[in-house]
């Protein structure tokens, strides 16, 4: 079998190393495998680089000043399509085509003339929408009949001044409508039933949830003072790979930063972009790319908060509880559903009163209450080695499709 992925990075990022999972995995079991990237690698080694720096820069600027994404890149998709061509792969997995790289009326009509099986894994709501990666913060549901008038055309993937979502809501439509076989995989089952009231919700959809390695995601031996951490304090942990000051996670982290009592410690580890900064007593932690370092920082934790309003899984908070971590997250889009029973609690989106007091519930029963519970839901749900397999198993179904 040979399997062709596409995706904006590879080995880099949850999505770039899912990808590189699910492609070792396919060599382990004597198939073949290509990863085609637009933006960065860290060096798979099997992969094809659609577009160059330019043409990537040029996309991104076509992008916020025409409104539309996925409508450049013209050479760089030709080539790709050219290798898919020369590779002839047994089948297509798509993961995040935005991202400044692809061009999309060229891929689909192509993906049209071959009629290859195609596999499309939904890390986002960016496929089914006008434009807009999430929703759920400005409580839109335009996308389940037509965008216009975009309440958040400034957000990912941004347009500096033109809405021209109802036009990329259409040509989405017209798109998808002649790719015979595609399956669709959720990574959560909010996201699948998301899906199933979109402009998708005729494919074949299901849902598969990503994975931890658990191995490597474990209660670590903690040595020393590390990040001069006060383990005799009740520590909450917050992990993202940025911190904005007008992003709603990071202004309600604050407002937690305020309740605290004395014997607790707020952790938030993440960069800060420009002109952001941290108050005095919380502890900043730059970003940290060592997932062995991330799992000392998950132990050392006495709780895991999550306060994003928008997640299609939650890799972190899979990654705490995979740690024994009791974890505190808003109930909203998939966050609850990756929370198992006796793991932790969730709140009322938006009410830090409501996160503090969760916390206060998980100080006094104690962490090692809802340890044992914490990883045994990530071995039993998001094991690496089960997940990667139900995804290989959906290539091979797929290639038994009768036209």
């Amino acid at each position: 079998m040979k399997v062709l992925m596409i995706n904006s990075v590879s080995g880099y990022g949850s999505t770039g190393s899912i990808c590189v999972d699910i492609a070792l995995e396919l060599e382990r079991q004597r198939h073949e495998c290509y990863i085609a990237y637009g933006q960065v690698s860290r060096g798979y080694g099997k992969e094809f680089k659609i577009g160059n720096w330019l043409e990537n820069h040029l996309h991104n600027i076509g992008s916020r000043l025409l409104g539309k994404q996925g409508y450049f890149t013209h050479r760089g998709t030709k080539k790709l399509v050219q290798f898919i061509e020369n590779y002839n792969p047994d089948v297509i997995h798509l993961h995040n085509l935005h991202g400044n790289y692809l061009n999309l009326e060229i891929i689909f009509k192509y993906l049209k003339e071959i009629q290859k099986p195609i596999v499309w894994t939904l890390h986002d709501c960016w496929a089914f929408t006008g434009n807009c990666a999430y929703y759920s913060t400005v409580n839109c549901e335009k996308w389940q009949t037509a965008c216009n008038n975009c309440p958040q055309i400034h957000a990912y993937p941004p347009s500096l001044f033109l809405d021209q979502t109802n036009i990329m809501f259409n040509d989405k439509i017209e798109l998808y409508r002649y790719i015979k076989n595609m399956t669709i995989v959720a990574v959560s089952n909010w996201l699948k039933g998301e899906v199933e009231k979109s402009i998708l919700k005729d494919k074949k959809i299901m849902s598969i949830y990503n994975w931890i390695d658990h191995d490597v995601f474990k209660e670590s031996i903690l040595q020393g003072n590390l990040y001069g951490i006060n383990k005799n304090k009740h520590v909450i942990l917050g992990v993202s790979a940025g911190w904005n000051a007008s992003s709603i996670k990071f202004q309600d982290f604050i407002k937690l930063s305020q309740m605290l009592s004395d014997d607790m410690q707020l952790v938030l580890v993440g960069k800060l972009d420009r002109g952001t900064s941290i108050p005095s007593n919380i502890i900043h932690i730059p970003y940290v790319e060592s997932k062995s370092e991330l799992a000392k920082l998950y132990t050392i934790a006495d709780t895991y908060v999550h306060l994003s309003m928008e997640d299609t899984f939650g890799l972190v908070i899979a990654e705490a509880m995979s740690c024994g971590t009791p974890v505190v997250v808003y109930d909203s889009t998939a966050c609850p559903e990756i929370v198992g029973e006796n793991c932790g609690y969730t709140a009322n989106p938006r009410d830090v009163e409501d996160v503090y007091n969760k916390i206060k519930l998980i100080k006094k029963a104690g962490k090692d209450f809802y340890r044992n519970s914490c990883r045994q839901h990530v071995i039993e749900n998001y094991d690496k080695n089960s997940n990667i397999n139900s995804i290989i198993n959906v290539y091979k179904s797929v290639m038994n499709y009768d036209y």
